[in-house]
């Protein structure tokens, strides 16, 4: 029997708590003999293994009663790491203070500190190298329409 990633959104919504703490950035299913559903959360506060750990719970559960416990797949339940890309608006609140580098839909590129963020996009204070020296401009609107990719620039100073 093949999994369903409509159906599984939806049972993976009834799992999340109901205080909108957390959200669903991916849900990925491969299609396998035995397939693999990823599911990637975030919240604002960011996600601990204990809550991943619930979640799954609460899904597997949840599968099981829809397809049966014969239901042969691998769930895995996990955060975005710091590696990846931020895909969702509700991201960006807990980065902001740090440097972020875009990859805008016109194909140039931005570093900058994130100073803010809406429903609509960020205020981004842009890095610039001027004569070997970076100059820091003031901050600017970025709407999320414009940026194809975003990640958290890391620093071990």
């Amino acid at each position: 029997m093949k999994l369903d990633q409509a159906r599984l959104s939806e049972m993976l919504q009834d799992s999340l708590p109901v205080d909108g703490s957390l959200f669903v950035v991916s849900l990925a299913v491969s299609d396998a003999i035995r397939p693999k559903v990823t599911v990637t959360l975030d919240g604002e506060q960011g996600l601990g293994i204990d809550e991943c750990a619930q979640i799954s719970r609460r899904l597997a559960r949840r599968v099981e009663e829809a397809y049966g416990e014969e239901i042969s797949y691998t769930l895995e339940v996990t955060s975005p790491g710091a590696d990846q890309p931020l895909r969702d608006p509700r991201q960006y609140t807990r980065h902001v203070g740090r440097s972020l580098s875009l990859k805008m839909a016109d194909g140039t590129e931005k570093t900058g500190v994130l100073e803010a963020t809406d429903a609509t996009g960020i205020q981004l204070a842009e890095e610039v190298k001027e004569k070997n020296k970076k100059k820091t401009l003031p901050a600017a609107f970025v709407p999320f329409a414009d940026i194809s990719e975003a990640k958290v620039v890391i620093s071990f100073k």
